[in-house]
């Protein structure tokens, strides 16, 4: 029978470690407040703790652990206004970098970030929340990485595992009215539209710190 434990793997184990850990908070099997107990992570991925304590240094340096004294690792909470301030970054920096792709866009590069978001499409329709939250970062991603600007994937990598997080807290409803967006974003991108592709991404920011916010709201 084959070994599919995390510790069968080849890669450093801190680093699949952290990846799992990082994936379970970002899909919300791992919630806010959580704590995070490593003999049970380890039992549950099939490491040894001391990678789990690793990846747990790692994540909390990212800001999705919280480590306090006496009490020990938890998933973190975003306050809400933490998540204000990532929305005011994402503004900036998503405008930018929308800009940026429909200046360099080519009908290959379009084409992939379409591909995206045919897959995302999809996985709306079949409820699939999780494909979902990592299909948007994963567009958001494509466009940035089309901007071709290494200062600017450099920030914003960690920005979207942020914005994921928040995404999935409220994919149930969002999941829709972002798939529309990211489509209108595309449409400005693969025309060259400069200008359209910028407003249309800060529009698509703004609309997500809204549903973020009325969530907020209701509990």
């Amino acid at each position: 029978m084959a070994d599919n434990t995390l510790g069968s793997t080849h890669r450093p184990l801190r680093d699949v470690v952290t990846a799992e850990l990082r994936r379970l908070i970002l899909q919300g099997e791992l919630m806010p407040g959580e704590r995070l107990v490593e003999d049970r992570l380890a039992a549950r991925l099939g490491v040894s703790r001391n990678p789990v304590r690793e990846a747990i240094r790692v994540l909390a340096a990212e800001g999705f652990v919280e480590v306090t004294p006496r009490r020990g690792a938890a998933v973190a909470r975003l306050s809400p206004d933490e998540a204000e301030e990532l929305f005011d970054v994402r503004v900036a920096l998503e405008g930018l970098s929308a800009r940026l792709s429909a200046r360099k866009v080519t009908p290959e590069t379009a084409d992939r970030l379409r591909a995206v978001l045919d897959s995302a499409r999809l996985a709306v329709d079949e409820g699939r929340l999780g494909d979902v939250a990592d299909l948007n970062t994963a567009f958001h991603a494509a466009v940035a990485d089309l901007a071709g600007n290494a200062y600017l994937s450099l920030v914003v990598g960690p920005l979207l595992r942020r914005a994921q997080w928040l995404f999935q807290q409220t994919a149930k409803h969002r999941a829709p009215h972002s798939w529309t967006e990211h489509l209108s974003l595309y449409e400005a991108i693969a025309a060259g539209d400069e200008r359209a592709a910028e407003a249309r991404a800060i529009a698509h920011v703004e609309a997500a710190r809204r549903s973020y916010l009325a969530a907020l709201s209701e509990d």
